[in-house]
Parts: C-alpha cells; structure tokens; sequence
C-alpha cells in the first residue's frame, strides 16, 4: 500500500511516519511546507506543498497515486485561531476544500482521513457526556469552527461524488516532541527550565478546572491506520481515550515528577476568551469498528514528555 501524509512535518506527522513504515510495511509520501523540515529517510519521499495551490495538489496527487491519504495539514492551536482567524480559516477550510477537490478530479478513488477534532462539539451539556458522533456541534472557538465545517465538507465530498472520505474527530493528543503552546508540553517544558535553573520556580497556568480527554500519540496514529483500513465513507469516528480528565490533575501529576519544589501562578494570557467545561469522548463507534485500544497510559506518556524536554533544553 501506498500512503501519502499531507501535512507530515508537524508533530503526529512524525509518528505516523515510523508507525505506517514500521508497523503497517507501507510505503510513504509525505508533503511539508517549503521553510518545514522533516528528517530525510531512504524509505520516504518528501514533497513541499502548499495546500493553499490547488494545481500543485493536482500534480502531486497525479505523480504519488496513493492509495491511502492521511489530510493533517490545519493550523490547530486554538489560542492561535483567536489571534489569527483569517489564517486559520483560509488553511483549515480553504486547504482542505483544495485537497478534496484535486482527489475528486483523480481517476481513481483513493481513501482519505480528514482529521477534525474533539473541539467541534464544542458547548457540551452536562447531559451529553460523554459525547458520541451524534451529538450536535457547537463550535466555541475559531479552530473548532472551521474544523467542524471541514467535516461537514468532507460528508458532502463523500455522499456528492461518491468519495472514499473518512472524518476523524480526535481528541487531546499528547506525547513527547509536542510544541508547547499545548498544554501538557507547556508544563513539562516549563519544569525542565526550572530544574535547569533556565527560570524562576513558578509554572504558569490558564484555567485548571476544564477536562479533556487526553490520549498518547502514538495511540492516535494507531487508530488512523486502522481506521483508513476499516472505517465506513461517510462516517466521522471519535478517537480519544474515552475518559476526561481535569488540567489540574495532569499539573499535580507533572508537578511530582519535578525534582525541586515548584510555585503555581495563573497567566491571564494563557487564559482563552470561551472555554469548554469537559469534553470527554464516546469512543464505542470507533472501537466496534477497529477493535483499538490506548496501549500507552496517561502516567507513562506525561513521564516520556517530561523527559523529552529534560533532554532537549
């Protein structure tokens, strides 16, 4: 099988690189953009591509052929959204539209995951927890607007033109190389810089009290391979721990693996304008279908994170 990963120079991309070549025996093409880099490998051909050309996603789609093609292209920080809509707009929307369009233009129907996010669902009522792929969507931010409406796209695409489209809602994912302006990466980052004395013992914090269900990375990709495999076009599949967990709990965690004694202070910039209470993911639709399971706990992951950045700071 032949896959094609767009978007693969950002933090899953990395993962779901090894995993295709070293669990599933693909080959694998993967797209960046021009100032990204990704490690050169013998067993991976590497394109620059941006989704916002639609003709140089024609001619890539022409000469790769893929069988199997993993969208990851989005800009997918929140906070980043609500600074800078346009762009999150243009490449979470428009990008996405470009891709789908090159794939329907092609004379062959290659399977696609789109990958959306739990964040879609948005204002979740008490009621609804935890929250299966029926469940309305209520965006509360830029990010899960334009993610949402990606996956509303995508079902059009697939009913339309009898497209191949699978969507992913995915939820938190964590692990080591994650960028810090996520938040389990953010506070393991910050505790390597005080045990290195590179800043004061305080740790900074937005808001502690909101729930999320985090999962290991390399569970995710996981759970993308089988579900290009096994999903059903058309349909969108939460993937995510199925359990959600509060900031809070996950600070206390890190805070016992630090080796000095550290201080907790809110920064009101780290605090978004509308945040969610809990979002917790109904994950049975997707396990009927994959038989997945999270092989890596939320201990061992916050433990591999942290030591990542003991490493590279």
């Amino acid at each position: 099988m032949k896959a094609l990963i767009i978007g693969g120079a950002g933090f899953v991309g990395s993962y779901l690189i090894d995993h295709l070549l070293n669990d599933c025996g693909w080959s694998v093409a993967v797209t960046k953009l021009e100032h990204e880099t990704i490690e050169e490998r013998e067993d991976i051909s590497i394109f620059n591509l941006d989704i916002l050309d639609k003709n140089a996603i024609n001619k890539l789609l022409e000469y790769v052929r893929p069988d199997y093609i993993f969208h990851l292209a989005a800009q997918s920080s929140v906070s980043l959204s609500w600074k800078n809509p346009s762009l999150t707009i243009d490449v979470n929307i428009k990008g996405s539209v470009n891709v789908l369009d090159a794939i329907r233009e092609l004379d062959y129907k290659p399977r696609v995951l789109l990958i959306g996010s739990g964040e879609e669902y948005g204002h979740i009522l008490p009621d609804e927890t935890p929250i299966a792929e029926t469940n309305p969507t209520r965006p509360g931010n830029i990010y899960a607007a334009t993610k949402a409406c990606q996956n509303m796209i995508g079902k059009i695409y697939a009913d339309a033109y009898q497209m191949d489209v699978i969507m992913v809602r995915a939820f938190n994912h964590i692990g080591p190389k994650q960028a810090p302006m996520f938040v389990v990466a953010d506070f393991c980052k910050q505790v390597a810089e005080i045990e290195k004395g590179l800043r004061d013992p305080v740790i900074k914090v937005g808001n502690l009290s909101a729930k999320r269900d985090f999962t290991d990375v390399r569970d995710v990709v996981r759970a993308y391979s089988l579900l290009i495999q096994k999903g059903e076009k058309g349909e969108t599949y939460n993937v995510g721990s199925g359990k959600a967990v509060a900031i809070e709990d996950i600070l206390k965690m890190i805070l016992e693996m630090s080796k000095v004694e550290i201080k907790v202070e809110v920064d009101h910039d780290k605090l978004r304008p509308v945040d969610v209470a809990i979002i917790e993911a109904d994950v049975s639709k997707f396990i009927s279908c994959t038989n997945w399971q999270p092989e890596i706990n939320l201990l061992n992951t916050i433990q591999s994170t942290i030591n990542y950045w003991r490493l590279a700071l």
